[in-house]
């Protein structure tokens, strides 16, 4: 029997990336391309579509030649982006502007006049609380500032069924993706027209949604000159990012948590049905009658990559990682708290900054790494501390991002939070996209069938209990200076704003 592999593509904040696996769920090859988020006003971020499908065909090819895969040995393909984020076309389907992404918090003023007008109801229909996060508010801004596109759209794209149009030339998404544009109706699994009307949306302009699963044509011949793939290979519609990841390292099960360690900090939990607890988000997951929480940090991997580049810049995030293992715990008494493009859940508020306080004399590089890796493990725990206050409870944590492989944030993280670790072979949402790919064109039984032959346990990470004590006293403090210069980041704000 011929080799066959399955193709996952996952565009996330920062890189596009392509991995391609074999039906026993190995990783035959990968390969990543940087995309470029534009800011250009504080608390904006913007990318352009054009490049993501620039960045899909280097990384395609990279990924093929390094598996040494032939173009016809992929038997499906699966996308995944991140949720929320919308692409505009005109009649010609032309993109109108760059793309706003899910951190970009300029739509703060159109979420609480949308909460204020119509909260109830977009909570009851789409399950979830209006913040600038959503796609809703964003198109509220742009109706507000960029009247003249909303005019001349014709068709709204979420990111990923955007890519994968460059690759089919269809257009269409699923009901994950539609609940995270706030517009859809849980009742229906469908569209609201309702919701849609709030800010004047033509329901012509949303795409028919499938399932994930559901192989929504072929790799066109233009598509396939420009990636190097065989023209006519399936492709399925795909999901959200959190969606495909969550489900791709086995996040299956009532109770079963996740933490993903990527551009932004994302504490998951799967449900059985459908859990409304704003501001904490619900999503349908991929696995049939279940959802999942998620509530996410604005700054992760992001603040991380931002230190390494400040201090790091020689040695990368080895030796990052190697200083931050070799600093003691607490860093000497310098508290790090990572909002640098202000802070979603559990704060909402776009105009936190970051710091670093209690800086002394005696400080050096390991105290600044360290930091970072314990300031973003007190951001996740703030995250559970909020859950947790919604009546949320956590049986077991998978770890997700590039963060997770770093063995010191991995036991920063445990004795943190308290929570069992566990990390599987393979964790991204490129892996979790070629999984559902599997599904739709036949390779997999379903998702428990896919699950069952793919997903491995790599390791497990305990808390330790001599941490606990200390970290408790910390993160107190953590919280206390938080609340602090809270009011000094607004004054800070609004004197830099002029």
């Amino acid at each position: 029997m011929p080799e066959i592999y399955l193709l996952g593509i996952d565009l996330g904040a920062s890189s596009l990336k392509a991995t391609l696996i074999t039906p026993e769920g190995k990783v035959q090859a990968e390969a990543a391309v940087p995309v470029t988020t534009h800011v250009r006003h504080f608390g904006w971020a913007e990318q352009d579509p054009a490049e993501w499908f620039a960045a899909l065909c280097k990384a395609v090819p990279a990924a093929l030649a390094e598996g040494g895969v032939k173009p016809e040995a992929i038997a499906g393909i699966g996308i995944s982006a991140g949720a929320h984020i919308p692409v505009l076309t005109d009649g010609h389907n032309t993109v109108l502007r760059p793309a706003i992404m899910w951190s970009d918090q300029r739509a703060a003023a159109e979420a609480v006049a949308l909460h204020q007008a119509a909260g109830e109801k977009i909570i009851a229909t789409s399950l979830n609380k209006v913040n600038p996060t959503w796609t809703l508010a964003m198109l509220a801004w742009l109706k507000a500032y960029e009247p003249g596109v909303l005019a001349r759209a014709k068709r709204l794209y979420l990111a990923k069924d955007f890519l994968r149009h460059c690759l089919t030339g269809t257009w269409e998404t699923d009901y994950s993706d539609a609940v995270g544009a706030l517009m859809a109706d849980d009742a229906s699994k469908g569209w609201s027209a309702e919701l849609a009307g709030l800010i004047g949306l033509d329901l012509a302009m949303l795409p028919p949604i499938v399932a994930p699963e559901h192989v929504v044509g072929g790799v066109t011949a233009d598509a396939a000159a420009r990636t190097g793939l065989k023209a006519g290979t399936p492709v399925v519609c795909g999901s959200n990012d959190t969606t495909v990841e969550f489900f791709g390292v086995g996040g299956s099960k009532p109770g079963i948590g996740g933490v993903k360690l990527a551009t932004a900090g994302v504490l998951f939990l799967a449900t059985q049905g459908p859990v409304v607890q704003p501001p904490v988000s619900c999503y349908p997951h991929i696995m049939p009658g279940l959802y999942y929480t998620a509530t996410g940090t604005n700054s992760c991997a992001s603040a991380h990559r931002w230190v390494r580049d400040l201090m790091f810049a020689q040695g990368g995030f080895e030796a990052m990682d190697a200083l931050a293992c070799a600093a003691p715990r607490g860093a000497g008494g310098l508290l790090f708290h990572p909002y640098l493009q202000g802070e979603r859940a559990p704060y909402w508020d776009p105009l936190l900054r970051a710091d670093f306080v209690g800086i002394t004399i005696s400080h050096g590089k390991m105290h600044f790494a360290r930091a970072v890796y314990e300031g973003i493990a007190f951001s996740i725990r703030d995250l559970l501390g909020a859950a947790r206050a919604l009546g949320l409870e956590f049986s077991t944590i998978r770890l997700m991002g590039g963060g997770a492989k770093s063995e010191c944030w991995r036991q920063i993280i445990a004795d943190v939070t308290g929570l069992v670790i566990e990390r599987t072979e393979s964790g991204d949402a490129s892996f979790g996209a070629a999984l559902v790919a599997g599904m739709g064109v036949g390779l997999f039984n379903g998702p428990e069938d896919a699950l069952a032959r793919c997903v491995r346990l790599l390791d497990v990470t305990q808390p330790q209990a001599q941490n606990a004590a200390f970290y408790d006293e910390l993160f107190g403090i953590y919280k206390e200076s938080q609340a602090a210069l809270a009011g000094v980041n607004h004054k800070l704000h609004a004197l830099a704003a002029g």
